[in-house]
Formats: structure tokens, sequence, C-alpha cells
């Protein structure tokens, strides 16, 4: 890919992902007013997110870190047609393991829910609600890898925002669930299971037209054999560990968070979705963007212009990630009051959840440097050291997970709190961990502009910081709820200016942020 489309093709995936997020807030809240964070919610979160997490493995994790590499050395040494080749391959491959998991997981619904979840066995109504919903939900997986697979194509070629607005379906498939179907059924809840049922077709059907334009949508075939095939299940099978680790450490936290208090799992997930708008808009952004890039150097072995991608990717990732979790920090219990108290959702949830986002907030620049970390190896075929760094990583959080909940436990403190706090400490030794084989391998370190330019994003955070301190008394803790979403906006829209402001007069330049 070309420098001058990088910075372009970030905005379009950040701009798409933005609408996505934006209507995933909307979702979350509508969800919450809704159904509030008991027991139904806590039901469908968690059968949602088995799907959801294998998601992040079969998809947007380990497929797609695997595909991408292989798919542009095709694009770099072989013919169209031994790319159209490998792309039916690849699709009739995938699409039989998706179906055979798919059956299997379908045919053992009740035990998946009682693996996954373990404190519902002792609610039957809770656990026969997951269940049910688990029959509806999973059947995404296959469609939404699918999605994935053709968005990969797309992004190969330069073709990111259709991959980039699929999520959007999902968000207003739900809305329109909550809202209008849900009233109509005499088991509420299993509204939404259908609603994602449903969006997984959409979101597959929005990337075929552009496949089919550009002659890349062509009929499945099964063959283990091939040679691309086996290059990427054998670069799959490893990376499916390692890239999707963060979601290993939150999957660990719903297991444990379903033993803990009624609305934990909600609690969670409501400050795992604040936490991850950041990491959406730009870690994810990046990190789709440049591995396309970073292939294509590694494929033309110029490991200059590999290193400038990815010193370009960092430069953007710190900018944006250190004030990021900072404000999410600071403004945990506003954004928790403004935007979630309402309808069901309590003030009490409010507090369980704002505690939760503190505890996840300081990790927000962890999540976003495996973002940019992770795709170096994997632009190099080089699954192992991810691998291994993911092992520590999930040991580190389990570990971290013992240690603070008993913390918290002895504090008297809500024991989720621990759960989200061991997230953090476990995102940072992966992220540290990539970074430190970065470097032995003298792939890619920090230079020495980094010194300077690291200043003056610390000294711009802490201006932000003192400004949103001085202004959060003026928050109305009793206000209606447009009046606290206008002071909410007005509060990070003043932050924003003062930590542009400082970081302008500290000497950095927009030039700064150009590719090399």
């Amino acid at each position: 890919m070309a420098k001058s489309r990088l910075l372009s093709s970030t905005l379009v995936v950040s701009s798409m992902t933005m609408l996505s997020r934006i209507l995933g807030l909307v979702r979350d809240v509508v969800l919450m007013g809704v159904f509030g964070a008991g027991g139904l919610m806590d039901a469908f979160l968690v059968a949602f997110k088995i799907p959801n997490f294998l998601r992040r493995l079969f998809a947007e994790g380990a497929f797609s870190q695997a595909f991408v590499p292989v798919l542009t050395e095709y694009k770099e040494q072989k013919t169209f047609n031994e790319i159209q080749l490998l792309i039916s391959r690849v699709s009739g491959v995938l699409g039989v393991i998706l179906l055979a998991l798919t059956v299997a997981v379908l045919a053992l619904a009740p035990f998946v829910i009682q693996l996954f979840a373990p404190g519902f066995v002792d609610d039957p109504a809770k656990f026969n609600t997951a269940t049910e919903l688990l029959y509806l939900t999973f059947p995404y997986l296959f469609f939404i890898s699918m999605t994935a697979f053709f968005g990969s194509i797309l992004q190969s070629y330069g073709r990111f925002a259709p991959p980039a607005f699929a999520p959007v379906l999902l968000n207003i498939s739900m809305i329109v669930g909550a809202w209008l179907i849900a009233p109509m059924l005499d088991k509420s809840i299993m509204a939404l299971g259908h609603a994602v049922a449903v969006a997984g077709v959409l979101q597959l059907i929005i990337q075929l037209p552009d496949l089919y334009r550009k002659k890349l949508l062509v009929a499945p075939s099964i063959d283990f054999k091939h040679e691309g095939v086996r290059r990427i299940l054998t670069l799959m099978l490893p990376a499916i560990f390692g890239v999707s680790v963060t979601q290993i450490n939150l999957l660990l936290n719903t297991i444990f968070a379903s033993k803990m208090a009624n609305g934990s799992v909600s609690w969670l997930y409501s400050a795992e979705r604040l936490s991850e708008l950041p990491l959406g808009l730009i870690g994810v952004a990046i990190g789709t963007v440049i591995l396309p890039s970073l292939s294509a150097s590694r494929a033309k072995a110029d490991m200059i212009e590999f290193g400038k991608t990815l010193d370009w990717a960092m430069r953007l990732i710190v900018l944006i990630g250190l004030p990021a979790s900072v404000a999410m920090f600071v403004l945990s219990d506003v954004l928790m009051n403004a935007l979630f108290v309402r309808g069901e959702f309590s003030a009490t949830d409010g507090d369980m959840a704002s505690l939760a986002l503190r505890c996840l907030s300081g990790g927000i620049l962890g999540f976003m440097l495996i973002k940019v970390f992770a795709p170096a190896f994997f632009a190099g075929q080089d699954t192992k050291t991810p691998v291994k760094i993911g092992i520590v990583s999930v040991f580190a959080n389990m570990l971290f997970s013992v240690v603070f909940i008993g913390i918290f436990y002895l504090a008297k403190l809500p024991l989720h709190g621990g759960l989200a706090l061991a997230t953090t400490g476990a995102s940072f030794v992966n992220a540290g961990l990539l970074y430190y084989f970065l470097q032995k391998r003298d792939i890619w370190h920090f230079g020495k502009h980094w010194y300077k330019m690291g200043m003056q994003f610390v000294i711009a955070t802490l201006a932000m910081t003192v400004s949103l301190y001085a202004v959060l008394p003026y928050y109305p803790q009793d206000g209606s709820a447009w009046a606290k979403l206008a002071v909410l906006i007005a509060i990070c829209v003043l932050g924003a200016v003062v930590y542009g402001v400082v970081l302008l007069a500290s000497g950095f330049r927009p030039r700064q942020l150009r590719h090399g």
C-alpha cells in the first residue's frame, strides 16, 4: 500500500468504526435501559459472548492475521488465477470447519454454557435462558467469520469501507430487536438472539457486491492439501492463542464474574464497551490498515519501509491511547451516569460499572499497543512468538485475578473490580513482551525522536487531566438525561482542546504524523 494511502485508509476505517461505535453505545444504552443489569441481561451477554469470542479467534484475530500475509504474498508473486484458486480453497476449508464447530456447539449447548458460566448452574432460570439464547446466537459465528474472510480480501485490495461498515448492521438489528420486537415476545430477551442471527446474514451480504466486481467472488472448494491452505492453517493454529489473548482474558473474567454478585457480568460488559471505544476507533483501525502494508514490505524484504510503517502507527497509537486511558479513568463515574443510568439500569449499577471502567481504563493503551505490535510478527509469518507471549499473558491474568480479587475482598470492595484490574495488568505484560522481542530482534524500537515526542504527549496529557478535574464539579448529577449528556460532551471537548493546544505549544506538529 502506498504511503499516502495509509493515513487515508485509517481515516476511512476509523470513520466507519466511529459510526459503528456510536451506534454500539446507543445499542448498549438501549439494552441496559430495557433489560437492566440483572439475570436476563447476564444470560444474553454470556450467550452472545461465546460466538463473539470465537469470532475474534476465527475472524478478526488469528484467521485474518494468518490469511492476509499469504494473500499479499500471492498478489506479489502469483497470477490472478492462482489468487482466485487460493480464495476458493480457503473459503471451502474455513466454511466446513465453521459448520462442524457450529453443529458441535449447538449439540452440546447446555455443557457449553456450564463451561463458560459455571456460576449459572445454581440459577436454573438464568442457565436455561442462556442455553436457549445460545441456540439463536451461535450460528452468528459462521456468518460473521465468513464476513471477516471476505473483508480481509477487500482490505488487501484497498477496500476498507465495506468491512468497517458491517458492524453497524449488528447494532441497528439489536436496537430494533430491543425496542420493537422484545415487547411482542413472552420472553422479551429472546428478541436479542433473533437480532444477532439476522445481523450475521446481513453483514455477510454487503461484502458480496465488491467481491463480485473485483472477480474475487469464487465458488468454495474444500482442499486441505492446497499449498496456501496448509500455510494458512499452520500459521492460524498457534495464532488463535497469540492474537486473541485479550479476549481470552476477558472471557476468564466472565467465568469468574458468573460466580460473583448478580449483575457482575453486565457491569463488566458496560465497562468493556466503553473502554473498547478508543481501541476500536484507533487501535483496531490502524492494526487493520498496517497489516497488508507490513506484509508487502516483508514480501519485498524492505525492512526500512517496514520500520517506518510501524513507527508511524505507534505515533498515532500513543497520540490517542495515552490521553484516552487517562480520560476514561477521570471520567468513569460521569460516563456511566450520563450514558447508562436510566430505566432498569440503576444508580447502583452505574457505580459498580464505573469501578470496573476505572480498573480497565489503564489498559486501553496496552490493548492498543498489542494491536500494532502483533501484526509486526504476523506480517513476517511468525506466529510462535506471539503464542509464547500469549501463554505468559494468560497465566499473568489468572495470577493477577487471584491477587487482586484477594486485595479487593480484604478491602471490602466489589470483587469484579479486581477482575478488571487483572485484565489491565495482563495487557501490559503482553504488550511489553511483544516490544521486548521486536527490539531484541532489531525489527523495531523506539528511536531517539521518541524521547522528546513522548515527553510532549505526557505534558499534554497532564494538562488535560488537570482541566478535566477542574470542570467535573459542574456536572449535574441530578439533571435531565439530555442535560447530563450535553455537559459530558462539553467536558470531553474541553479536555481534547486543552490536550491539542498544549501539545502544539510544546512543539509537536501535525507533520510528525506523516508516514516516514
